[in-house]
This record gives structure tokens, C-alpha cells and sequence, in this order.
């Protein structure tokens, strides 16, 4: 049955002028993931005093989302379900472990990424940036290369990657040493850097642009996993400054202080990698064959001790990093394509990390598993929205402080569940509260009933996650 829906939507498509290119046209995909880099931080969606050009020029000449969903509030989990295509109640990783258990922080053998169906169609595969799914140790089941990656230059452990001026980093399974000297601080061998001589984020831009280079001749999937914004954790304990950057470019002369100069910088030098990106791909002729996605892992943070007054970072939403409000998991989401997608669209479909699966999976003539959460979002990217099949639910959870659920439901219905399956559920309506202020839960008994009944069976069972009711 489920191959017979398929078939008829292709059709469908086809008849449309919506179907994608021919095997031997089918494009490079590079997703790029910021880290906790939240919805209201870049121009093209309401910042004021950030400056970023050049993602507001791929904004311009592409589509921008104003509803998309991280797939969780904070990192590992939300980079779980955009591997595995499973939403946060059915993919591997719920939640960011720590040194206590560290395979449950890292995806195992039986778990099938993107990349590998990516890499089995014949795309060569890389990640660069942040990985956090997997390290060395007991997790090494987890290792990038063991899930579909044919090359990975980055960072392993998430909380190594705070520090953003590193003694070293791997090239697959490879230490690379550099020339950081580094003051250790806490217990997960994280520290920052004294003299800041190679800045991670500068290297990974490169090693983008190269591995970009190399393929130009055959299709590939590129995963750029920046770490910034993401504070250094570390440093803002000792000094008081998480905001480590080479320099405060145009924030220099600025009257602030140096943690909100260095928040802006970051975000700022970010967006020049894209814009250096976005020129390669136009210079080497690739434009018009590669798809680029670039988004955030989840809602900002506030762990540089920077002024969120001053930048407003999440515009119209409510929360932060490790809220399941929207402003902690509504992210920013554009995408580039010349000649496919057209310029200057802006599309209220209603899509999340998942997705990117089926998306990826679709473009590239690939098979893909039959447990998945994903739906292809193509049909919107090729301007087509009525065959843009949409999902009813999307599910979220939180295991840090006591256990809490969130879902939307038909795109505009939030419910919010802290504690076990008999806690009330408070609803919003987002259609008409965005900030998520009032609870409409008496008005709607039928909503709270639906959004009940899914979350009686929306999660699997998982030995590593165990809900903790507090």
C-alpha cells in the first residue's frame, strides 16, 4: 500500500512539472548545521543588530522556512534525528549523556543514517565540523565513518568542542595536534586556549570549501557542523567570557561588552563562511546542481554571558536552549538551489530535522527504511505546496531537570506535558499566540484529547532514556 501512495504522488509530480532531476542529474546536498544559533539571529528573520549579508542573500535567492523545527532543545539528541530521520521519541539518542553513560550518546551499528543511504547510492560522503554522536572509548560504535561518512575532520566529544581553539582535532580516526595552548576546566576535558592560534571554525571552512573542490566531478553530500555560535562553556566559568573569537570584526569599536561583541562576531564570521561557500559552488559551476540547507541544532543559548536583551534571539518566540517553547526548538531554515528553487520564496510549510531524511533520500533516487518519521519536503522546495504532504504530529522531549513532552499538532495546536503519562497538558494555540502564553486547554477539550491519545504510544521504549518524573 504505502508503495502505491508513492508511486501515485510521483506521478502526481511528474504531471506537476515537480519531479526531480533524472538519476544522472541528481544534485550534491550539503546540509549546514550552526550550533545554537536561534530564529531570531539573522536579518532575513528579524535581526537588527547582528549583520549577516550573506545568509540574508541566500534568503534572497532562495526559500526561507518560518516554521521549522529543530529535532530537539539541545545538541546530540537534535543531530540524532537529523541523521536517523527518527523523531525524538524513536531515535537512538534522547538526550546529552555526559561522561556517566556515554554510549547512550552515540548512534550503534543497527542505526542507519542518511549518510550511509547517501554513500550506497554512490555519494561521496563528509563530515566536517561537530559530530557528537559517537567518540572514542565505549562509544567508538558511534564513530562517524562507521555511519556512512567516508571522511570526518572535526571534533568527536561535544564538550571538547566548547573550546574553539582546541589542541587538537580528528581526521577520521587520526589526532591531529595543533598549536593551542590550552587551560584545562571541568571534568570533560574541555578547557580554552591562552594565546588563540587556530580558530576550529576557520579550519572546517576550509576543509569545506576543499572537500567541495575534490568532488566537483561526482555527487556528494556534505555535512558542515560549525560549532558557533555555541559558547565556550568552560571559559565563561573561569573568565566570565564564553565568547571566545579571533577578533570582534565590525563589533570592534562597538560600546558593548566583550561577551556581546564576541556572540555578534561569531555570528557574523559564520555568515562569511556561507557566503564563501555560496561563491565556490557559483565559481566551480555547481550552483545550479547543489542544494544547500542551512540551519541551527537548536534555539540560543545563554552561556557566553552575553546581553539576550540587546539581540533579541529568538525575535517573537519564547524560550531559549533547553526549552521546548518554540523559541527552543523553531530554528532558522534556508535553502539554496539556482534554477530549482525559486528566489525570494518564503513557505509556512511545517517541517523539522527528520525530514531531511526522505528529502536527501528523494533527490538522490535512494532507498530508504520503512521506520522512519520523515517526510520529503521536495514538493516545497520545487514550488509546488499542494503535493506537499504534511505531518499530523511532531514530537519532542526533554530529560534534564524532569521529564517533559511537547507537540504540534495539525501545525498549529502546541501541547506541553511536564511529568508521567497523568500530568495535565497545557495547550497553545500558535495561530493566535505565538509566544505561548495562554493556555487554551479548557476551550479545547477535543485538541487535548487528540494530542493525549498520540502521546499514549509517540515514544519506544529505551533502556538508555527512562523518563524520570519529578
Amino acid at each position: 500500500m504505502k508503495r502505491v501512495l508513492v508511486l501515485c504522488r510521483v506521478l502526481a509530480m511528474l504531471a506537476s512539472g515537480c519531479a526531480v532531476a533524472a538519476a544522472h542529474d541528481r544534485p550534491n546536498l550539503i546540509w549546514i548545521l550552526a550550533d545554537d544559533l536561534g530564529y531570531g539571529e539573522l536579518g532575513c528573520y528579524g535581526q537588527c543588530v547582528i549583520r549577516t549579508p550573506q545568509l540574508d542573500r541566500m534568503a534572497r535567492e532562495g526559500l526561507r522556512f518560518t516554521q521549522f523545527y529543530a529535532g530537539a532543545t539541545v545538541c546530540a539528541p537534535s543531530r540524532s534525528v537529523l541523521m536517523t530521520g527518527q523523531h525524538h521519541g524513536h531515535t537512538r539518542v534522547r538526550g546529552n549523556a555526559g561522561r556517566a553513560n556515554p554510549t547512550a550518546q552515540a548512534l550503534r551499528p543497527e542505526d542507519i543514517t542518511i549518510a550511509r543511504v547517501l554513500r550506497d547510492a554512490g555519494y561521496a560522503t563528509a563530515l566536517i565540523g561537530k559530530w557528537g554522536l559517537g567518540d572514542v572509548g565505549p562509544a567508538e560504535a558511534g564513530l562517524p565513518r562507521r555511519h556512512g561518512f567516508d571522511y570526518f575532520f572535526g571534533y568527536l566529544n561535544q564538550h571538547r568542542a566548547h573550546n574553539h581553539f582546541p589542541e587538537s582535532l580528528w581526521r577520521n580516526e587520526e589526532t591531529i595536534t595543533l598549536p593551542n595552548r590550552v587551560v584545562p576546566v571541568g571534568d570533560f576535558g574541555g578547557g580554552y586556549s591562552e594565546d588563540g592560534l587556530l580558530y576550529a571554525d576557520d579550519l572546517f571552512a576550509d576543509e569545506a570549501l576543499k572537500f567541495v573542490a575534490r568532488h566537483q566531478d561526482r555527487p556528494f553530500f556534505l555535512y558542515w557542523s560549525p560549532v558557533i555560535p555555541h559558547a565556550n562553556n568552560e571559559r565563561n566559568r573561569a573568565l566570565g567570557d564564553g565568547a571566545h573569537v579571533p577578533d570582534y570584526g565590525p563589533y570592534a569599536r562597538e560600546d558593548w561588552p566583550p561577551q556581546d561583541k564576541g556572540h555578534a562576531a561569531m555570528i557574523t564570521r559564520l555568515d562569511s563562511y556561507v557566503g564563501r561557500l555560496l561563491d565556490q559552488l557559483q565559481l566551480l559551476g555547481l550552483a545550479h546542481k547543489t542544494l544547500v540547507v542551512f540551519s541551527s541544532d537548536n534555539g540560543p543559548h545563554h552561556e557566553s554571558s552575553h546581553n539576550l536583551a540587546r539581540f533579541q534571539p529568538a525575535g517573537p518566540l519564547t524560550g531559549i536552549k533547553r526549552s521546548l517553547t518554540e523559541g527552543g526548538i523553531r530554528v532558522p531554515a534556508i535553502c539554496w538551489w539556482p534554477g530549482r528553487v525559486a528566489a525570494g520564496t518564503v513557505s509556512d510549510h511545517v517541517a523539522y530535522f527528520g525530514d531531511w531524511f526522505a528529502t536527501a533520500a528523494e533527490l538522490a533516487g535512494a532507498e530508504v527504511p520503512g521506520d522512519l518519521d520523515s517526510i520529503s519536503f521536495v514538493p516545497t522546495l520545487l514550488g509546488c505546496p499542494a503535493e506537499q504532504p504534511r505531518h499530523e504530529f511532531l514530537y519532542w522531549e526533554f530529560h534534564e531537570g524532569g521529564f517533559r513532552q511537547a507537540v504540534l499538532y495539525q501545525g498549529r495546536w502546541k501541547g506541553h506535558r511536564a511529568g508521567g503519562p497523568d500530568a495535565p497538558i497545557a495547550l497553545y494555540d500558535l495561530g493566535q499566540d505565538l509566544a505561548e502564553q495562554i493556555d487554551v486547554a479548557a476551550a479545547h477539550p477535543e485538541i487535548v484529547a487528540a494530542i493525549a491519545q498520540y502521546l499514549a504510544n509517540a515514544r519506544t521504549p529505551s533502556p538508555d532514556w527512562v523518563p524520570q518524573v519529578k
